[in-house]
């Protein structure tokens, strides 16, 4: 299947107004994984260009550590997602725990990026888009179309970047799942 890259989603849609953001439910992780989960595949071209410009203006400032940190940070994320499809223990905390993987993976960037060079590009140049994009993805309550253009992410009608990103750390079978149980019962 051809990967497709996202819409980019109006401004109006991406930061509506306060009316349209809340807390989530810190009791119901399972909920607030799937909000996240959806609004990263909803709004990831947005969240592209949020970080682009973040990474640019870091970038420019310091060219070569941005490139370092950037190298390092997918090298990390590679190898970490390797090795947890080759080890049960690491494949069910991705799956079970997947901010406290993400966690582990920007930890172990830093520590190697502190080894490497200057950790300050790393904050600002690397963390600070993901946490900027994991802040409104937890707040940023969803809406009917949301609900179902992720759906044709779901089932497979479409695949996109951060969709091939979720699966890799399995955030998308459970709902996949979901859906061929509920087909399977229909059909009964």
């Amino acid at each position: 299947m051809e990967v497709q890259v996202a819409p980019l989603r109006s401004w109006e849609d991406f930061f509506p107004g306060s009316d349209r953001f809340a807390r989530p439910d810190f009791k119901d992780i399972s909920k607030w994984n799937n909000r996240v989960v959806n609004n990263l595949l909803y709004y990831q071209t947005n969240y592209l260009m949020v970080a682009a410009v973040v990474v640019a203006i870091v970038g420019f400032l310091s060219p070569l550590n941005m490139l370092i940190g950037g190298t390092v940070v997918v090298l990390v994320f590679l190898g970490f997602v390797w090795v947890s499809h080759n080890k049960d223990i690491l494949r069910r905390m991705k799956k079970q725990y997947p901010t406290t993987f993400v966690i582990v993976i920007m930890l172990s960037s830093y520590f190697l990026i502190s080894y490497l060079g200057d950790v300050m590009v790393f904050m600002f140049g690397i963390t600070l888009p993901l946490l900027l994009m994991f802040i409104h993805a937890s707040l940023r309550l969803r809406s009917i179309k949301n609900k179902l253009e992720n759906k044709k992410e779901e089932i497979g009608l479409k695949k996109t970047p951060m969709g091939i990103i979720l699966d890799a750390l399995e955030q998308q079978e459970d709902s996949i799942n979901k859906l061929a149980d509920y087909i399977s019962k229909v059909k009964e």
